[in-house]
């Protein structure tokens, strides 16, 4: 169901007053892209389900704090649900992939969400402007925001100081908020 960031931005305002139909279409609309974003993160559907519902939570408790001037509502809402994913990798480690068995079986034959997502015009959009980056740039970018590695982590991956990292990924935020806006 494709929805314009005005009716994006209307639900919310209705999610705001408690109104359970408006939330019904909010999460109808987004929680594809949502759920996306927090599996990249997570990698376990198991969590990215608990993560995605929790995320809802939060937009429902949070919606009269929406404020679509400074960012759009899928913005806002996405910054949530990463912000939630990246909270639970950090509260508990998952297991690396080698140490469980058959993960690369799955068994349905459809296409996964996220590699759905990555064949919508947002993405293409997006890793234009990736792409603009400088190559460690957006490796750090890709690091920090898509696998929720800590500016920490990433200053000792990288050889540089974590306050240097906060630097480049604030540059390079700027940078991709520009590209996509133009």
């Amino acid at each position: 169901m494709p929805t314009t960031p005005d009716q994006l931005n209307d639900l919310i305002r209705r999610v705001a007053a408690a109104d359970r139909v408006a939330f019904s279409g909010l999460y109808s609309a987004t929680s594809a892209k949502l759920y996306g974003i927090v599996l990249r993160i997570v990698k376990r559907r198991d969590l990215a389900d608990e993560v995605l519902q929790e995320t809802y939570i939060r937009i429902w408790n949070n919606a009269r704090s929406f404020d679509p001037t400074r960012a759009a509502a899928i913005t806002w809402m996405a910054t949530i649900a990463r912000n939630r994913a990246v909270d639970e990798v950090r509260k508990v480690r998952p297991v690396a992939l080698d140490d469980v068995g058959g993960v690369d079986e799955i068994e349905d034959p459809a296409m996964l969400i996220s590699e759905q997502m990555e064949l919508t015009a947002d993405y293409v959009r997006l890793q234009s402007c990736l792409d603009a980056l400088e190559p460690q740039r957006r490796d750090i970018v890709k690091l920090a925001y898509l696998e929720g590695r800590s500016r920490e982590e990433l200053g000792q991956l990288f050889g540089h100081p974590a306050a240097t990292i906060k630097t480049w990924l604030h540059r390079s935020l700027k940078q991709l908020r520009t590209c996509l806006t133009t």
